[in-house]
């Protein structure tokens, strides 16, 4: 897959609403974004912005009627249709934004632990949801000085308004580029290698037909699996990682940590994967890490020799619920095109999902834990998983019910991975220091969502505080695994020319 430069194009002046592929008045919800409603899966986004100076609130209020109210779906109500079985229904209304923008009155004075108050905060948010009576999204302004910014906004989004690429390209649409106002941010374009015209005669056919039937055997694989996942028949290894069912309603506690993306880079072109290679590859390693030493902690074993010694049971299950965006357009597409009738890259909730096992294991070569990723991802790729995991749920909900189609409580953790600008941007003429976005009410203990924003890859983690109550530690071993893996790329004499 090449990466190539996009530049986002949006217009943030425009004085007419921005229109939506039909009116959205009295529309229903899409099946995904129902299942975003269920008791075991009321999903909300939370997206933290580090800002490099003070928040003045009154830009803040003075501009979001500019842009993101004019999405419909954050001035409209989700209204239970009697007439319909009382299924959700859109229905536009007046946003007040003093119910939706919170500026808590904060003396920096009296917290002597600014980064804690900010997680205690948002793990608080966590705890309660959002009125149905209003849109379904707040944006709260906290004006502190942290280790790594001088302020931070959260926004907190239901995620029934639109999925992670939706909500990048809207808030994209308030943003410029530091280095230049006049500009607007760019992104990484991905584009799909064409294997129709990749070879011909003979024995280009007889490969184009290994790769359907392998296709066609993968995904058959894989949907038996998903199957007996989703009708929780097969389950994971009980860890320290592994919540219950009950987790969705339980509160979150959110903690992000910054590496250098130069680095990301640097592996990823030394072992010819790509980035998501590299992320998984890295995420493999520090769960590992972190199990080994949770399991030596159980047995008793002081916590260096259970760094040392492999402490691990053999043959643990531990899987991923995998979320992809199913567009046929990849990476984030442009608001523009989003909102064009009968476009393919349309707002909302277009997302799939597959289940990506880790192989948790102590390895002696720390690069096999790349080449272990790499080569399960190649193998998940050539498969339909997840635009068939997309159509059960919506299928499966119109003729079987909300209950049977829920996403999957049996797998250990969530994982989302999202490019992001590839310059510093400033939101409403604040310029951003991180973007860490996440995800509470999900059915697992863990979510671990990965961002890119300039020169950083940051990882964020979502955890339950009962099931994971050392998250720092978690983000200890995913930098230390970097670091780790680096170093053997750069000992085995493996670095390349950076091309990126």
């Amino acid at each position: 897959m090449e990466t190539l430069r996009k530049r986002i194009r949006v217009k943030t002046d425009v004085k007419e609403p921005i229109p939506l592929n039909d009116s959205l008045e009295n529309q229903p919800l899409s099946p995904v974004a129902r299942m975003f409603h269920e008791p075991d899966s009321n999903v909300y986004i939370i997206a933290i912005i580090g800002g490099k100076t003070k928040i003045n609130p009154e830009v803040v209020k003075e501009r979001l009627p500019h842009t993101l109210l004019r999405h419909p779906r954050f001035s409209s109500l989700q209204v239970a249709d009697e007439k319909n079985g009382g299924r959700l229904i859109w229905v536009p209304t007046k946003v007040n934004l003093d119910d939706h923008v919170i500026v808590p009155e904060l003396d920096p004075n009296s917290n002597d632990s600014p980064d804690k108050f900010v997680e205690d905060y948002v793990s608080n948010l966590s705890k309660n949801r959002i009125k149905m009576s209003m849109p379904m999204w707040d944006l709260h302004l906290l004006n502190l000085k942290t280790s790594d910014a001088e302020s931070v906004g959260v926004f907190r989004i239901h995620h029934s308004l639109g999925d992670g690429a939706s909500l990048m390209s809207l808030f994209l649409a308030s943003t410029q580029k530091v280095s230049n106002p006049e500009e607007l941010p760019t992104l990484p374009l991905f584009k799909k290698v064409n294997f129709s015209n990749s070879s011909g005669g003979f024995w280009g056919k007889l490969i184009k037909l290994w790769l359907v039937m392998s296709l066609f055997w993968n995904t058959l694989v894989d949907v038996v699996m998903f199957l007996a996942t989703a009708f929780k028949l097969l389950g994971d290894t009980k860890t320290p990682l592994k919540g219950t069912l009950e987790t969705g309603s339980n509160p979150r506690r959110i903690v992000h940590r910054s590496v250098c993306f130069d680095d990301i880079k640097l592996v990823r072109n030394a072992m010819g994967s790509t980035i998501n290679d590299v992320m998984l590859g890295i995420t493999q390693a520090a769960l590992s890490r972190y199990l080994n030493r949770k399991y030596g902690e159980s047995n008793k074993i002081d916590e260096g020799s259970s760094e040392r010694s492999n402490n691990l049971p053999n043959n643990i299950c531990l899987r991923a619920t995998f979320f992809i965006n199913i567009r046929p357009i990849p990476g984030i597409p442009e608001l523009a095109d989003m909102m064009k009738k009968g476009t393919k890259a349309k707002w909302g909730n277009q997302i799939g999902y597959l289940i990506y096992p880790f192989t948790i294991g102590l390895r002696d070569n720390p690069l096999d834990y790349l080449r272990e990723a790499k080569a399960t991802m190649d193998r998940k790729k050539k498969s339909l998983e997840a635009l068939f995991s997309y159509f059960f749920a919506k299928y499966f909900l119109k003729f079987c019910g909300m209950k049977l189609a829920s996403f999957p409580s049996q797998t250990t953790l969530w994982f989302s991975n999202m490019p992001g600008p590839q310059e510093e941007i400033s939101f409403y003429g604040h310029p951003v220091a991180y973007l860490a976005p996440s995800c509470y009410g999900q059915p697992n203990g863990l979510m671990i969502h990965v961002v890119g924003y300039a020169n950083k890859m940051t990882f964020v983690l979502s955890v339950d505080d009962g099931i994971i109550p050392d998250p720092h530690q978690l983000c200890d071993d995913l930098e230390e695994s970097l670091r780790i893996i680096k170093r053997a790329v750069i000992t085995g004499g493996l670095v390349k020319k950076d091309v990126n």
